[in-house]
């Protein structure tokens, strides 16, 4: 029994160096299949109705295309639209700055605002960028420079389609041969824990989506009312960024609140930029996040914000948008095995030998009293 633990130990850490190993190739897999996740359960509903799998795979996988099309076809023009505005704007905003807060700049940062031109910017953003595709390209192995980055890229976009297809329209089958491959004994302990991972992570992915969208929605909304260039592009990335607790709200409002800053050249607009974020957050805390996720992870803030951090370090990207549902799922077994722990004849089973000091114990303590 204990060899048998030890090789299962060993197996499991073996698969985890290996999924360490692959990370960068990994990608289009992971998505694949938490694509095939969610729509599941939608193919299932067309077979209900006398839908072949095969069909009702092509309409979910069609369904799918269609919506991100839709959000790409209304989200890349505004959103490059928005871009060029700023890019226009940006002397008119470096010069404001540099009248109303060049002293302050010059002894925060000690740099001279003299110097500080559009080409300068234009400069340290390339030598940024170059930063980024670096980090970027430690993602894809072996592949290295623009040339590769635009392959690897056009390689994801093709293979997730790929395997998102094929899993969906298999995904029955493969649960069952994984199901097959599970020893009696614990048949009905794995399908117990499988089951409660199902109702957390299902619910947790689909209600955390919609309410990233909401907010991306409600945060554009919001900003375009107080009549931000940007509204749209930080809208939305606040709202993506939302699925770790305040990283949204915090850098979305840090961003708009000086965008507004310099756009306005006034305090008014940057307090109507916290207005929107505070009512957004509001209308999260009490609607969204009740109604869509309610409290199915359990986990706490510092292990969501730690479990992120975590996924970005050994993972990358990949692993930052994975931390959550592998962690949602861990917690899940920790509180099955907790349970059983606290039911359990060792932890219950009481002596009265337990209640009992030693003799020589209980004589030491008379006489030091």
């Amino acid at each position: 029994m204990f060899e048998s633990r030890i090789f299962w130990l060993i197996l499991l850490g073996v698969f985890i160096s290996l999924l360490y190993l692959l990370s960068p190739i990994l990608t289009p897999f992971f998505l694949g299949a938490l694509l095939a996740y969610l729509g599941d359960p939608l193919a299932d509903r067309l077979e209900a109705v006398k839908v072949s799998r095969t069909w009702a795979v092509v309409i979910v996988f069609l369904g799918l295309i269609i919506l991100m099309c839709l959000i790409v076809l209304v989200l890349i023009p505004a959103i490059t639209s928005q871009i060029d505005t700023l890019g226009n704007r940006m002397p008119q905003y470096i010069d404001w700055m540099k009248s109303h807060f060049g002293s302050t700049l010059e002894k925060l940062f000690n740099i001279s605002v003299k110097d500080f031109s559009i080409d300068n910017i234009k400069a340290l953003m390339s030598e940024h960028i170059g930063s980024a595709s670096q980090v970027a390209r430690s993602f894809i192995g072996s592949l290295s420079g623009p040339i590769g980055i635009v392959i690897t890229f056009l390689t994801y976009l093709f293979l997730t389609p790929v395997v998102t297809f094929y899993l969906l329209r298999d995904w029955d089958i493969l649960v069952n041969k994984i199901d097959e491959l599970i020893p009696r004994q614990y048949k009905a302990i794995t399908h117990e824990l499988m089951r409660r991972s199902d109702f957390v992570l299902s619910g947790f992915l689909r209600g955390q989506l919609l309410v990233m969208l909401a907010l991306g929605i409600i945060y554009s909304v919001g900003l375009s009312i107080i009549g931000l260039d940007m509204a749209i592009v930080i809208g939305m990335f606040a709202g993506f960024v939302s699925f770790v607790p305040y990283l949204g709200l915090i850098v979305g409002i840090v961003i708009a609140g000086i965008m507004a800053l310099l756009q306005f050249q006034d305090w008014a607009h940057p307090l109507g930029v916290g207005i929107v974020f505070v009512i957004a957050q509001v209308i999260e805390g009490t609607i969204l996040t009740p109604k869509l996720v309610g409290d199915r992870t359990g986990l706490h803030p510092v292990a969501v914000l730690f479990s992120v951090l975590a996924g970005g370090q050994l993972f990358g990207f990949m692993g930052v948008l994975l931390a959550l549902p592998v962690t949602a799922v861990i917690n899940v077994f920790l509180s099955y095995f907790k349970n059983s722990y606290l039911s359990s004849d060792a932890y219950n089973e009481v002596s009265e030998e337990s209640f009992k000091l030693p003799k020589e114990q209980y004589i030491n303590h008379e006489k030091s009293e």
